[in-house]
């Protein structure tokens, strides 16, 4: 079995409203995207790393691999202009790879992710086809629908699951080659077609998989906003 860990980097900053695209902002001296592929590089499972890059920002990460040691980055891979296109051309790079090899689908923009978390992945990936990684929700989570009838407008609270049940997706997310290609192939057939997270493709187009699930950490977090990193380095 084949562990391979591809760490999507396709974004722009657009979202962000910055210039620079999150996975290159400064983080303690070094670029955020540098400590991911530090963990998974140096973890003893994985096998292999890719990194998924906007074509714009190629020959800038080009010059963080020339400062680093990554003897396991194997491949950059180009992104697309939406998160799904970015692991869609990472499954069609590995396509031709046997059918047991796993793929660990992790953001740049977590870049505290642990070996402890690699871990838990790894050891699921044993026995499940389809892991993600998570955090039980500390607070209280509301359901929250516009109202569209009244003139006011405003968003009303729909329902309030139970908090015990709650969780907070994380990455990495892992699945076997086959059943990400599957559910992607199944997903693109669909006009209807929309995701955020690749846990929720294969929830939705490959009904039958049950999606393990393993802990995460608090520490895990993702950078969407500038203010993020000052979290982070705290």
């Amino acid at each position: 079995m084949k562990n391979i860990a591809v760490i999507l980097a396709g974004g722009t900053g657009r979202r962000m409203g910055s210039d620079i695209p999150k996975q290159f902002l400064p983080l303690n001296g070094r670029k955020v995207i540098e400590y991911p592929i530090d963990t998974f590089c140096a973890h003893p499972a994985i096998d292999e790393v890719a990194v998924v890059m906007h074509p714009e920002w190629r020959q800038v990460f080009q010059s963080l691999v020339s400062q680093n040691n990554w003897s396991k980055l194997t491949k950059i891979i180009d992104g697309g202009s939406e998160r799904y296109l970015s692991t869609l051309n990472a499954v069609m790079a590995y396509i031709d790879e046997p059918d047991d090899t796993n793929l660990l689908l992790h953001d740049a923009a977590r870049p505290m992710v642990s070996a402890e978390i690699i871990n838990r992945v790894i050891a699921a990936l044993q026995h499940h086809e389809a892991v993600g990684v998570a955090v039980p929700s500390t607070d209280t989570v509301w359901e929250v629908h516009p109202d569209f009838e009244s003139e006011l407008g405003g968003r009303f609270v729909a329902r309030i699951p139970e908090r015990r049940l709650m969780w907070r997706a994380q990455t990495p997310q892992a699945f076997r080659l086959p059943l990400i290609r599957d559910a992607y192939q199944r997903a693109l057939n669909d006009p209807q077609f929309q995701a955020t997270d690749d846990c929720g493709v294969v929830r939705k187009y490959m009904s039958g998989i049950k999606i393990a699930v393993v802990e995460g950490e608090e520490c895990n977090k993702k950078i969407t906003f500038k203010e993020d990193i000052q979290n982070i380095n705290h």
